[in-house]
């Protein structure tokens, strides 16, 4: 018997298995091809204006999260100061030659119309775009509408961070700066607002300007790191973007961003400090959205966990949508925390409620009151007057009365003396009656 044919087919046989294994391994999912997979999240930081580049400049340098850095801006001059590490972008060029707006968020507007396509390069491909701003300015009140609109359209996810003037700027530009928000809040997906005057709550007065700054955007740069931090590394409860899109859902939500360390022994008053930062003029309170993640080492206990998640879930909407990460902190970093909370409307609640009361309280009749004295010059003079006119009024009132009386008791003695003269002459004789008596 030839064994030959057999050995070929039984070859044949093995070949066709391993290549049917191989074939099936192919096709199951291995890490690599999983990352592979996995779309490469693309977040860009856009200054606009010149406050708008320095504060992203600043953030450049500090955070070491991937982002793309842009500053935006009319202004050569203002351009050319900041870090070449970051890329510029001027436009306006034809219209404005290299100088800025004049504080005019028209002007700002038009450049930044005339100049969409170059806008929409700049944009295009991102997942989400932070656009930061000083408001008050031409270029960060008027460009920045149109940079969140062209963002808008091509469906990124649009955030944005803007400061609001000193009070000593004067009220023109804070004007100006409530204008270009409530103009731009429906072109955003979310929005924070950091007062310039809550500076001083976190630092002494006679701080120096640029030192005072340069803290607010260390503060910005810490709370943007963390949070695409939590984006981009895996963690044992993961947060990707997908959940920063469900927070970010809808338009125009007032939004909070913070980032703080937790001490030991210090727990709540550290958790509070989450809650309530200084530069917002407002907190978590009644949020809609909550991006929740807790940075530990080795030893984060369960009871902490719960103690920072409780405390902030009391303080947002009963019905409000909590996503829930833990990553790993770095050992000189300890326990980190950082809160991203969407829909913050208890505070324009309260604004709304105090408009309510001013109008039911103009409708509502004020009491009349008494005159009050009147304590300028002219006023005394008057007064004056009329109480001379008083006092002279009474003396003739009180000579009436007196003259009055002085007649009465004349007449009352006459008419006294025409009595007795009648009694004596009907008391004397008839014979001896000389004269009628006058009746």
């Amino acid at each position: 018997m030839n064994k030959k044919p057999i050995k070929e087919s039984i070859k044949v046989k093995k070949k066709f298995l391993v290549n049917q294994k191989k074939a099936q391994t192919s096709l199951l999912p291995t890490p690599e091809r999983e990352t592979e997979k996995i779309k490469k999240i693309n977040i860009q930081l856009i200054g606009i204006g010149g406050g708008g580049g320095n504060i992203v400049s600043e953030i450049a340098q500090t955070t070491k999260a991937k982002i793309s850095f842009i500053a935006a801006d009319t202004d050569l001059k203002a351009l050319n100061k900041l870090p070449k590490s970051i890329k510029k972008f001027h436009f306006g060029q034809s219209l404005l030659h290299g100088l800025g707006t004049g504080i005019n968020p028209e002007i700002g507007k038009a450049v930044a119309k005339s100049e969409k396509e170059e806008i929409k390069k700049i944009l295009t491909g991102q997942d989400l775009v932070i656009l930061v701003a000083t408001l008050g300015g031409g270029v960060g009140s008027g460009a920045t509408q149109i940079f969140a609109q062209l963002s808008k359209n091509l469906g990124n996810l649009t955030y944005g961070i803007f400061t609001f003037p000193f009070l000593f700027e004067g009220k023109r530009k804070m004007e100006i700066a409530k204008r270009a928000l409530m103009e731009m809040r429906r072109k955003l997906n979310a929005f924070s607002t950091l007062p310039n005057e809550r500076i001083f709550q976190i630092i002494e007065r006679n701080t120096p300007l640029r030192q005072a700054f340069s803290t607010v955007n260390k503060c910005l740069a810490e709370s943007l790191q963390n949070l695409v931090e939590i984006i981009f590394r895996p963690a044992l409860i993961n947060i990707d973007f997908a959940d920063l899109k469900t927070i970010f859902e809808g338009h125009g939500a007032l939004a909070y961003l913070n980032s703080a360390k937790i001490e030991k022994n210090n727990e709540q008053k550290e958790i509070e400090k989450v809650i309530h930062s200084p530069l917002y003029p407002y907190s978590v309170i009644g949020a809609k959205g909550v991006l929740l993640n807790i940075a530990g080492q080795k030893d984060l206990s369960l009871a902490l966990v719960n103690q920072i998640s409780k405390t902030i879930s009391e303080k947002v909407d009963k019905e409000a949508k909590i996503i829930f990460g833990i990553s790993r902190a770095e050992k000189k970093q300890g326990t980190i925390v950082t809160l991203l909370a969407t829909g913050c409307s208890k505070v324009l609640n309260e604004i709304a409620k105090n408009k309510r009361k001013k109008k039911l309280k103009k409708k509502i009749p004020p009491k009349k009151e008494k005159p009050q004295a009147i304590s300028s010059p002219s006023g005394k003079k008057k007064k004056e007057e009329e109480v001379s006119k008083k006092e002279s009024v009474s003396k003739e009132i009180e000579v009436v009365v007196r003259k009055n009386g002085l007649q009465l008791k004349k007449e009352i003695e006459k008419e006294e003396a025409e009595i007795l003269a009648k009694e004596r002459f009907w008391e004397t004789p008839t014979f001896l009656r000389k004269k009628k008596p006058i009746f």
